[in-house]
């Protein structure tokens, strides 16, 4: 039915909403604890996959600056010039991914009830 790569994303898919069930069923500390647990494999599921779309996207900008400059060496300046600014607009999506990433873990609801939790 699936092949080796959709049955690990089917599989992560529901991991990650499969943690999400518990924390708006229970009431209380434990949902507060549950909520923490799965925003945090969240937001680390999500800069994975922003550090491997970016990091596949800079690797084909690279390559195909190598080949332009392989074709036309006296065009290299341009196309370098050209491939660091198209970079920087590429890594800028990652950044924005852990911004929200942040944003997500730092506004939690009920944290203190977490660290209260936690700390005794």
């Amino acid at each position: 039915m699936f092949n080796r790569k959709g049955l690990i994303g089917f599989m992560a898919l529901l991991m990650v909403l499969g943690l999400f069930s518990p924390a708006f069923a229970a009431e209380g500390t434990a949902s507060a604890v549950w909520i923490y647990f799965g925003v945090a494999i969240a937001c680390g599921f999500g800069i994975g996959v922003a550090a491997m779309g970016t990091g596949l996207g800079m690797g084909n900008a690279i390559r195909g600056a190598m080949e332009g400059t392989a074709r036309n060496p006296e065009a290299g300046g341009k196309i370098m010039t050209t491939m660091i600014l198209g970079l920087a607009l590429i890594e800028s999506l990652c950044i924005y991914a852990l911004l929200i990433c942040l944003l997500m873990v730092f506004k939690i609801p009920a944290l203190n009830d977490v660290v209260k939790l936690l700390a005794g």
